[in-house]
């Protein structure tokens, strides 16, 4: 389905005037016996319909869509970023000695790794990773992490560089042909600079310890002739399916990361819970910061001020209710904090389905025919393209949630309530 050019403004500036506004006066749902930071939510607007399933779209722009839909939304009043190809081949030669360089304005707040992709594309993870944990890559002096963020000015020492050989797609292996044509086969929108992937649930986006098999390092099968390889742009948890955004260009990568990190994309991912979340729309807002252990890590509700404490909010609406004992929820995260959506419906007491690290409730019984995953889908990515219109993308429900719906009896074309979400 297509949404008018500036509906989500006109949203935001119709939800501040008749939902923050009654917020702070009457609708603050304050559960002192439970701790929970929750907040009413009240729309008298009537949900807009989801689109059908797998649906994938780009309004007001050129490129491959999934969709019946016979011509874009005009993109004319649509901001645009910069459209001339020539300046992607202006990038900074790779340094032959060490040498050091500022960060700009525009590179502000990125991560280092996310840095030195930007400088010089074409640069494998597996490379990067190597020399920032070998402290060949100092920031103002000290050993800098790869999820480290900069700052306008911070001094980046950078060794020398070797950039990988690109490898020829008449010459991949029988291996890495495979890997091309699964990649191939996850693809829901596409086109000279973007790619939205279907992500499965179970594979990961980034390698770790103990991990062989993962997308980044797939992508390195798809090359250009330039040696630049698409590269991640955001990031899911391993078990959650659905929606990843990767960008196959330079400028592409700088647009979307800023259009993330100015909150420009919307997103919208469905959960199956247990119990059903009182009140049934609502805003769910703490501060989280990571527990380390020497088993595992999780995210915790901390205080503000704690030491790497981070804001995070969530807006979440009940969809469909199983019996009371389960809820179907559509879940619309403001910020993008690791485990965010799992932390914040433990959190509630209404944890989602199958989570390892976050599901404790005792004596709770899974019901029959379901299995024992993770229930999280990145359903959907509203992002403004970077060269002018929105993509706007929708993924199908994965193998177990589709299973499990289909014996819950929910209806997955049903409206999504949280459509109407007030952003922040």
């Amino acid at each position: 389905m297509r949404y008018p050019h500036g509906l989500f403004d006109k949203l935001e500036e119709h939800m501040s005037r008749r939902v923050k506004r009654p917020l702070a006066k009457k609708s603050v749902r304050d559960d002192k016996r439970a701790g929970k930071h929750v907040e009413r939510v009240r729309s008298e607007r009537k949900p807009a319909p989801l689109p059908p399933r797998s649906e994938a779209k780009l309004r007001g722009g050129v490129g491959r869509r999934s969709t019946s839909n016979p011509s874009p939304t005009p993109a004319s009043a649509t901001p645009t970023l910069p459209t001339d190809r020539q300046g992607e081949g202006k990038e900074a030669p790779l340094p032959t000695k060490v040498q050091t360089v500022a960060v700009t304005a525009d590179e502000a707040n990125m991560r280092v790794d996310r840095f030195l992709e930007a400088r010089f594309p074409g640069l494998s993870f597996s490379h990067i990773q190597r020399i920032v944990r070998k402290g060949e890559l100092r920031v103002n002096g000290k050993r800098a992490d790869s999820k480290d963020r900069l700052g306008e000015g911070d001094k980046v020492r950078i060794p020398p560089l070797k950039l990988d050989t690109p490898k020829a797609t008449a010459h991949l292996s029988e291996a890495e042909a495979k890997t091309r044509d699964e990649l191939q086969k996850m693809v829901l929108f596409e086109d000279a600079d973007v790619m939205v992937l279907n992500k499965p649930a179970g594979l990961a986006v980034q390698g770790g310890s103990g991990l062989s098999r993962h997308i980044d390092g797939m992508l390195e099968v798809m090359c250009d002739a330039k040696g630049q390889r698409p590269r991640l742009v955001h990031r899911l948890d391993r078990e959650t399916a659905g929606c990843l955004l990767v960008a196959k260009t330079r400028f592409a990568a700088t647009a979307l990361t800023g259009s993330f990190r100015h909150r420009s994309a919307r997103k919208i991912y469905w959960a199956l819970v247990a119990g059903v979340p009182k009140p049934k729309q609502g805003r769910i807002s703490t501060y989280l910061a990571k527990e380390e252990s020497e088993e595992d890590s999780i995210m915790r509700i901390a205080a503000h001020g704690d030491e790497g404490a981070s804001h995070a909010v969530t807006y979440y609406a009940v969809v469909e209710t199983s019996a009371q004992k389960l809820a179907w929820v559509s879940l619309k995260p403001v910020t993008g904090r690791t485990h965010q959506l799992r932390a914040h419906m433990a959190h509630i007491d209404h944890a989602i389905v199958g989570d390892p690290k976050y599901f404790n409730k005792e004596n709770w019984q899974l019901p029959g025919g379901l299995q024992k995953r993770l229930h999280l889908l990145a359903r959907r990515i509203v992002i403004p393209h970077p060269r002018g219109g929105v993509i706007d993308v929708t993924a199908p429900l994965p193998p177990h949630m589709l299973q499990s719906w289909n014996l819950l009896g929910l209806e997955a074309d049903r409206f999504d309530p949280i459509e109407n979400a007030p952003e922040e």
